[in-house]
């Protein structure tokens, strides 16, 4: 390929020839594979496994022109034109940084999928990142947007895969929500609004420092237009939004779990309200909704409702489709969900707290507690987590590869919690967890799943890990 990448920043654009490697064939690398192959351009997937579902996706895509290499490093070639990388590929692995120092340009799967948007009238992308909270705000936002009467998707990080959701010639206007993890790689990215929920500390490991981590996570306001939204109540999403470099013109709004001020979106007793979008935002407020319309409408997830409703006003969507879309909406699976009570004691599923800041919004809900816990801790310390909830456990008990690691800040900051190590390291392993836990609670107290890690170390995902534990649940019952 003779020319630049710059001309290609549509799907109408001439992709001809583009010799671009896919690194992965998971969902992600599946979907980019395909999408490119659509356009015309040469593909060569490259994964290092080698399983039946790899297999299988493999031979589809041969079959539509692409070159898979299974088994094989996850490098790109020398006569490659683009390094198309999934979320999961820290830009700190080899594979990344090879590629950079041989000038190989690498793209994610935002950068991707902004470059395959439609050149006619594209679908606005309303993003939402956060150490927490995305998924359900991201949900609820969809759902309002569709309560308005739009025609909308909820995709990136969760529901369809973006790429897809692109290709799409019906939507017109798109819920995404970006992790920390998908922001390397997208310069081109430019939203018609972005939120970011709260920042603590996650995936240390994957970018190298908390630091880091927090520079992608600030980079989800880049380009931003219409309205770049922050959480009032924790500031350093605030100052993320005054170091944005966003598009003249876009607002800075925040919201608050308090009475807002003038350009935020707040609480007036039990009243949700805009002081953003409205008229009269100098001396009045409208109101949207209730705090009884959020369904579990804990303060986490009002604050999730919140950021929902303020980007859905920054779309222009009216005040009644915020309250009708937050009534109709559906929490997603494995965030506080109530499995069952036994002999007086509530087993609730938190699978999703995959880092301290969650398990700790989780904790604080419920007390008496028995904690479970562990998994991959992801570079993270639990001293603050601990000394924070020690007063709310009755015991704990912890499972997988990092459990020592919450071990010995129990034995620091909780030193008279009773706690139980799980050595088992499979999913078989949940059965033994829930017994373990049942020996440790009384009636009236709540055995919470709230494992502060990944799960990749014993489970799929954090949605099998949360299955795991209610079927364990389940049978015990």
């Amino acid at each position: 390929m003779t020319r630049g990448l710059a001309s290609l920043t549509s799907a109408q654009a001439d992709w001809t020839g583009l010799r671009a490697t896919v690194a992965g064939i998971g969902v992600a690398g599946f979907a980019a594979a395909d999408a490119l192959l659509a356009v015309g351009a040469d593909v060569t997937v490259i994964d290092s496994g080698a399983g039946d579902r790899q297999a299988e996706r493999a031979s589809v895509l041969e079959v539509l022109g692409a070159e898979v290499r299974l088994g094989s490093p996850e490098s790109a070639p020398d006569d490659c034109d683009v390094y198309v990388v999934s979320p999961g590929i820290s830009p700190l692995s080899p594979v990344v940084v090879s590629a950079l120092q041989r000038r190989i340009p690498v793209w994610g799967e935002l950068e991707l999928a902004w470059r395959l948007r439609s050149s006619a009238d594209p679908a606005p992308w309303l993003a939402v990142t956060g150490t927490n909270g995305k998924t359900t705000t991201t949900l609820m936002l969809d759902s309002i947007l569709r309560a308005a009467g739009l025609r909308s998707a909820a995709a990136g990080n969760v529901g369809d895969s973006l790429v897809d959701a692109v290709r799409r010639e019906d939507l017109q206007v798109i819920a995404v929500e970006v992790s920390a993890t998908q922001m390397p790689f997208a310069p081109s990215l430019s939203p018609e609004s972005a939120a970011c929920l709260n920042l603590a500390p996650d995936h240390v490991d994957f970018f190298g420092s908390f630091e880091e981590y927090a520079r992608n996570k600030a980079l989800v306001y880049r380009g931003c237009h219409v309205a770049a939204i922050y959480n009032a109540d924790d500031p350093s999403t605030e100052q993320m939004v005054r170091e944005a470099d966003v598009v003249e013109g876009c607002r800075a709004i925040g919201f608050t779990l308090g009475v807002p001020a003038v350009s935020m979106l707040g609480l007036v007793d039990d009243a949700l309200v805009d002081r953003a979008f409205v008229p009269e935002r100098a001396t009045s407020a409208q109101e949207l909704a209730t705090v009884g319309d959020v369904p579990n409408s804990s303060p986490a997830n009002v604050a999730n409702a919140l950021a929902a409703a303020g980007l859905a006003r920054a779309h222009g969507v009216p005040a009644a489709a915020v309250r009708d879309g937050l009534r109709s909406f559906s929490p997603a699976p494995h965030r506080i969900a109530r499995v069952a009570e036994v002999g007086g004691v509530a087993f609730v599923d938190d699978s999703k707290a995959t880092n301290t800041h969650a398990a700790e919004t989780s904790l604080k809900s419920f007390d008496p507690v028995v904690w479970i816990a562990g998994g991959q801790a992801k570079g993270q310390s639990f001293d603050e987590l601990v000394a924070t909830v020690a007063g709310r456990l009755r015991g704990v008990v912890l499972l997988g590869a990092d459990r020592d690691v919450i071990a010995q800040a129990l034995a620091r900051f909780a030193p008279d919690v009773p706690v139980t190590q799980v050595q088992r390291q499979d999913a078989e392993a949940m059965g033994e967890v829930v017994a373990a836990a049942v020996r440790l609670a009384v009636p009236g107290d709540t055995v919470l799943l709230a494992p502060g890690c990944a799960s990749w170390d014993m489970f799929r995902d954090y949605g099998h890990r949360g299955d795991a534990f209610a079927a364990a649940v389940r049978a015990l019952a």
